[in-house]
């Protein structure tokens, strides 16, 4: 099965499907400091194209006779971290994603957003566009805790497929979840050398303070240092914030569930706002695993096949 990824990104959702077996032939990206990360890691063509200008993106994309296009279209006009204003412009290329998937017509298609993208408008004209193309939809909030990541992150997953019916893909995706959420202890064992982590409020009446016991809170495109006056919450699980710091950019990426060896460029706020955009490479390859199944097809990773190979380690402390 071959796979075209749009809005890649610096590559998390490629990723997960080569390691589950789905050929990824190109990526097309209009961030060039994304798309320079996923030149450095992938072998095979990353394009820079406006996606919002779909009789081009068509054009590009075609060529490539995807049997399946998969992307997150930007979700910060939808997310709970932004001003929930689904009209700010960015919304906009949800439509566009799913007008280039009616017009190139691949077999199957995955759309990967923001939990809350189901109270929008724009969800409910995309369903209508991606109705009229002819594609039965699955879709359904996980949570990639219970997807072989150790961090609680709640994304919206739509897959649809051709002359299909509705939720022909929900008892596959349903069944293969975990029975309890990986914590950050269970992904890496004692590698980090922490038993507790700062990471920054939204605000302080919320805690700043987790346990590698427990999932790591969403991953967010910034990471700040704890202020010299952070007071301890009534629900930080320590009495002391002796030794107590934020993970790094690559622990963060790892919690990502990139692998050690994914090279970032940049300066470090770009590479943070890449790590905290992308999905989750173990939550890419719990669908693409389920679309293989679902298909009669073998789980095998063909990751190594488009890998580049690692340049020597930057450090991204």
């Amino acid at each position: 099965m071959n796979a075209v990824d749009l809005f890649c990104g610096c590559g998390g959702l490629s990723l997960g499907f080569l390691r589950s077996g789905i050929n990824i032939v190109g990526a097309f990206d209009n961030w060039d400091d994304a798309l320079a990360v996923y030149r450095t890691n992938f072998s095979h063509p990353a394009i820079k194209c406006d996606l919002g200008n779909e009789k081009l993106a068509v054009s590009q994309i075609k060529p490539f006779s995807p049997d399946i296009i998969i992307g997150g279209p930007p979700c910060q006009d939808f997310s709970s971290a932004g001003k929930r204003n689904e009209n700010g412009g960015r919304g906009d290329l949800t439509l566009s994603y799913a007008k280039i998937i009616s017009a190139v017509r691949p077999q199957w298609f995955l759309m990967e957003n923001v939990a809350r993208i189901v109270k929008t408008n724009k969800f409910v004209e995309a369903k209508k566009i991606f109705k009229k193309a002819g594609y039965g939809l699955t879709y359904m909030v996980l949570d990639a805790s219970l997807c072989g990541v150790p961090q609680k992150r709640k994304r919206f997953i739509m897959v649809g497929k051709l002359q299909e019916k509705d939720g022909f893909l929900d008892d596959e995706l349903q069944n293969n979840l975990a029975e309890k959420e990986m914590t950050v202890a269970d992904y890496f064992g004692d590698k980090l050398k922490l038993k507790y982590y700062y990471r920054h409020p939204r605000s302080y009446v919320r805690r700043g303070i987790f346990s590698v016991n427990e999932p790591s809170p969403t991953i967010r495109g910034v990471n700040r240092p704890m202020p010299a006056g952070y007071t301890i919450h009534s629900n930080d699980p320590v009495k002391s914030l002796k030794g107590i710091r934020p993970l790094t950019t690559r622990e963060r990426s790892m919690i990502q569930t990139f692998p050690e060896d994914f090279q970032f460029l940049g300066n470090k706020t770009d590479q943070e706002q890449m790590i905290g955009n992308a999905v989750p490479v173990n939550l890419g390859s719990f669908v693409a695993r389920a679309i293989l199944n679902s298909s009669g097809q073998r789980v095998r990773d063909i990751s190594a096949q488009h890998r580049r190979k690692p340049q020597p380690e930057l450090d991204l402390r």
